[in-house]
């Protein structure tokens, strides 16, 4: 068995192992509203033609929804593959890294081993290890746990995973076209840089293209994909510092520099900006599938505009400062996390002289400021010394050795802030931070631990041998670490009363931890227990729609009906185009045989609503009970396309006809 079939077995390994007790753990929150209650996935025919900004998602929950129903454990086995898809592509993108045309300034005999080359790249024996290291540690870390065990938020793993696979094939392509041909000799003859390039390379260039474009179609993080793309193109194939395959060294400094110019006029920027324009272009994709294409222009910025600013409780410039907070909690969850919550009560800053809000500034300042630097180190003091011995590791003639990691270690600090910006920057969103949301910039925060802990390692520790078997011992010791925090994590997932039983505990005065604890004690029938914690909902925000319809609900299964009029009416005082305390509000007026009243308030909600199945199967058992049969088929039979597993609905419908 080869070095990486191991390596990549090892993370498939880890993957299972960790979301083993995945497999059944129910849908939770935001999955009722896209999945269990998303009756447009029911039929496959709906996710065609593709719309909207998250086409790509949904079609993959259709499809799931067609081969299993409801049963998640399709819908988990379909998020874990995908998460250590994930992990196998970063395996794959510090590799290519690693080993990128362009990376240094050094030759490479034919008769030296590949392990030589790695040496001469990061300072040690085997670049795979950083790889491996990287990969094992994006899948087995906690804070992942939001994105793999919540079903919905495969909206997140799936763009990360069009992402990686983009940025990826671009940078096979990008090596491709950079390395010189096999036969061409450093000396005779200049590197050509217009190369007739093979079909497949093409192809390679068509699928990253192919790539960014499903995964702008799957969420909206995936908007920063261009600016990657660019970033690497400038950091690892931007200079004239590359490795270059020959069958014979060059002893000649001066003969190597004048290589490297020729190769450098012939290429020139401007081939490298043929190859970003496609991609920046793709920044169109978000932006029109949020809005549409039919749109008149007007109406178009209007809805951007919109689109920009999901909730306006909060400032722009309130939701930047408190992004500055956030991104520290992250920065800390991601070293130690412990302490995980599905819905933190996190503050709101509105000022920027607010100690923790500058000092939180500064310190993100100077991450990227170190970024900056150890860029620039990379690019001015990597030089080699000999051009056909490589330098010895940690340190060689000119200086420290290993520069090639500044370069990575800088690349993914930028990475971070680049990829977290979509939910972390200026466009307000209602809940300022969810776990999530690391799921795509982790990577960048793993590629910078792992590369400083060999870097720094290998320097304090002369013997190569004992500084690898350090480095390992370390880095294996986070995985396991992490692996049994994750899974313990995952438990917390097992069932509702578990998951905001949990939140409760972490954010007590977080309105919607009470309400939805209260949903899941309904669930289990423990209604008492239900009213107990929307009341407390209701005591933390007294203007909470959902808690005063639910609360509702909660009287009227305990035959409380005039109590629950009384809170379905609160309910659309605070917010009259809610559809669901409408139903509600029907369905009481029916119990105490106001038939007229309750059609009236089902034709509001489906008004508001036009694709509530319950509401449509409320207003037909009212019509039925009236005599009016075939209006009430027609109600059933609306509700039964919009919910198919409706048994009790597909019942009525064969009773009437029997019956008739």
């Amino acid at each position: 068995m080869s070095k990486r079939i191991f390596h990549i077995l090892l993370i498939i390994v880890v993957g299972f192992l960790v979301y083993s007790n995945t497999f059944n753990v129910p849908f939770h929150f935001d999955d009722r509203n896209n999945i269990v209650e998303n009756y447009k996935l029911r039929d496959l025919s709906n996710s065609w033609p593709p719309s909207g900004s998250r086409w790509v998602g949904f079609l993959t929950f259709a499809l799931n929804y067609y081969f299993g129903g409801l049963n998640t454990i399709g819908y988990h086995i379909a998020n874990l593959v995908i998460h250590i898809f994930n992990a196998i592509l970063i395996y794959w993108l510090v590799v290519l890294t690693l080993r990128v045309v362009k990376y240094q300034r050094v030759i490479v005999s034919e008769y030296q081993s590949s392990e030589v080359s790695d040496t001469m790249i990061l300072g040690h024996s085997d670049t795979s290890l950083v790889a491996l290291f990287s990969a094992l540690l994006f899948v087995a870390h906690p804070i992942q746990t939001q994105a793999v065990t919540y079903i919905v938020q495969r909206f997140t793993s799936l763009a990360a995973m069009f992402y990686l696979l983009s940025l990826v094939m671009y940078i096979k392509f990008r090596n491709q076209s950079e390395r010189p041909s096999a036969e061409t000799r450093i000396g005779q003859s200049a590197i050509s840089s217009q190369q007739k390039l093979p079909a497949a390379r093409y192809t390679l260039y068509a699928v990253s293209l192919i790539s960014a474009v499903l995964a702008m179609k799957t969420k909206e993080i995936a908007f920063t994909l261009p600016i990657i793309v660019a970033l690497y193109e400038f950091m690892f194939f931007g200079n004239n510092q590359f490795v270059i395959p020959v069958k014979t060294g060059i002893q000649d400094k001066n003969e190597m520099d004048s290589c490297f110019r020729r190769n450098n006029r012939m290429e020139g920027g401007y081939k490298r900006l043929l190859y970003l324009i496609p991609f920046l272009l793709t920044l169109l994709v978000i932006p029109l599938s949020l809005i549409g294409i039919d749109k008149p222009i007007g109406d178009a910025i209007g809805e951007i505009r919109e689109a920009a600013q999901e909730t306006e409780a909060i400032s722009r410039w309130g939701y930047l400062l408190t992004q500055f907070r956030v991104i520290v909690t992250y920065i800390r969850l991601l070293f130690l996390p412990i302490n995980q919550n599905l819905d933190y009560d996190y503050p709101i800053y509105h000022s920027f002289s607010n100690p923790q809000v500058f000092l939180s500034f500064l310190f993100l300042l100077s991450i990227c400021g170190l970024g900056v630097y150890l860029f620039y180190r990379s690019r001015h003091n990597l030089t080699a010394t000999s051009f056909t011995n490589p330098p010895s590791p940690p340190f060689d003639k000119g200086g420290m050795g290993g520069f090639p990691d500044f370069r990575l270690i800088s690349f993914g600090i930028f990475w971070f802030f680049i990829t977290l910006s979509v939910e972390s920057s200026i466009i307000p969103i209602r809940d300022v931070i969810f776990e999530h949301r690391l799921y795509l910039p982790i990577i960048g925060i793993i590629i910078v631990f792992v590369s400083a802990t060999f870097y720094i390692l290998q320097a304090m520790i002369q013997n190569p041998r004992r500084s690898l078997i350090a480095c390992c011992s370390l880095l294996a010791t986070a995985v396991i670490v992490l692996s049994i925090a994750a899974y313990q994590r995952n438990i917390v997932w097992q069932d509702e009363m578990s998951l905001w039983e949990d939140v409760v505990r972490k954010s007590p005065q977080k309105a919607r931890g009470h309400n939805n604890l209260g949903i899941a004690y309904k669930d289990k029938g423990l209604t008492d227990k239900a009213i107990e914690h929307y009341q407390i909902a209701l005591r933390i925000n007294p203007d909470y729609v959902e808690a005063y319809n639910n609360l509702g609900a909660a009287y009227y299964n305990k035959g409380l009906t005039d109590m629950a009029i009384e809170h379905y009416q609160i309910a659309l005082r605070i917010n009259p185009n809610y559809a669901e305390a409408y139903n509600n509000l029907g369905a009481a007026y029916y119990n105490k045989s106001l038939t007229d009243k309750g059609i009236e308030h089902y034709q509001i909600a489906l008004k508001l609503y036009p694709d509530y199945a319950d509401a449509h199967y409320n207003l037909g058992v009212t019509y039925e009970i009236r005599g009016l049969l075939d209006k009430a088929i027609k109600e059933y039979q609306i509700a039964l396309r919009l919910n198919p597993e409706d048994k009790i609905t597909r019942n009525r419908i064969l009773q009437i006809q029997r019956n008739k």
